[in-house]
Order: structure tokens, then C-alpha cells, then sequence
């Protein structure tokens, strides 16, 4: 866990000087500035539309009465694209633009919901095969609060 906090405390903000300082000396400060300023305002749009989008689609998915498992997922990358778009640097902006294209965000959906179910550990039967549970009137105990 360590190795990866340093990785992307450490590493990648130096990339991302190295990354701005070559792109700025090539296109001037002014340009870099620009770049950066624009992801950011586009970033945020796109999230939001995205998102709201995505959110009709879970909807859309509980309504037919099946779970909005990959929409849940493509609503936890469209955040993180969110928050790379706004966070100033190249590597982040690509990332981020990368996970706001749907077909690519549908590739990194499947690969991280892979290795989350690969870390999942069921025990117990499946819900669908549990036998519903069933209340009696004698399973009602009427209670008081009494304060002190």
C-alpha cells in the first residue's frame, strides 16, 4: 500500500512539473497556462453532464428491477476523471479525458470491476437462494422510552 501513496504522492506530481516545464518552454507560459485553466472548466462540465446522465441510467437500470452495478462503476470513474481533469497537470488532464470517453471508461470499468470482485470474498449462500424471511405478529414487542 505504501509503494503505491508514494507513487502518487511523489512520482507523478514530478512528472507532472517535468511534463509542464518542456510543454511550456516549447508553447510559452501564457498556452500552458491556458491548457490547464481549460481542462479544468471542461473537466467540470463534462463531469456534470456525464454524471447526470449516468445517474438516468441507474434509474433507468432499478426501474427495470435489475442492479445498476456498471453504472455504479462508471459513476465512481467519472468522478475520478472529474477530479484528474481539476487537478492542474498534463498526465492527470489525459487520464481524465481518457475515463470521460465512454467506450475507453467501458475498458477501465470492466478491468477494475474484475479486480474488485477478484478481492471480494462471499461467504455464506447467494441472496437468491435464501429463503425470505417471514414476520409473525408474535415477533412484535411494543416498547416505552422513559427519560430520566
Amino acid at each position: 500500500m505504501f509503494p503505491k501513496f508514494l507513487i502518487l504522492f511523489i512520482v507523478v506530481p514530478v512528472i507532472e512539473l517535468m511534463l509542464l516545464i518542456q510543454v511550456g518552454a516549447r508553447i510559452g507560459l501564457p498556452a500552458t497556462l491556458g491548457i490547464i485553466i481549460l481542462t479544468a472548466i471542461i473537466g467540470t462540465r463534462l463531469t456534470k453532464a456525464q454524471g447526470a446522465y449516468n445517474m438516468q441510467r441507474a434509474q433507468a437500470a432499478m426501474s427495470e428491477g435489475r442492479l445498476p452495478h456498471e453504472e455504479v462503476l462508471d459513476g465512481m470513474l467519472i468522478i475520478l476523471a472529474g477530479v484528474l481533469l481539476i487537478i492542474p497537470g498534463l498526465l492527470t488532464d489525459t487520464l481524465g479525458c481518457a475515463l470521460m470517453i465512454p467506450a475507453l471508461r467501458t475498458g477501465f470499468r470492466k478491468r477494475f470491476g474484475s479486480s474488485f470482485n477478484a478481492g471480494a470474498q462471499f461467504s455464506g449462500t447467494p441472496a437468491s437462494n435464501k429463503p425470505a424471511a417471514k414476520f409473525d405478529d408474535d415477533s412484535v414487542i411494543e416498547a416505552e422510552i422513559i427519560d430520566d
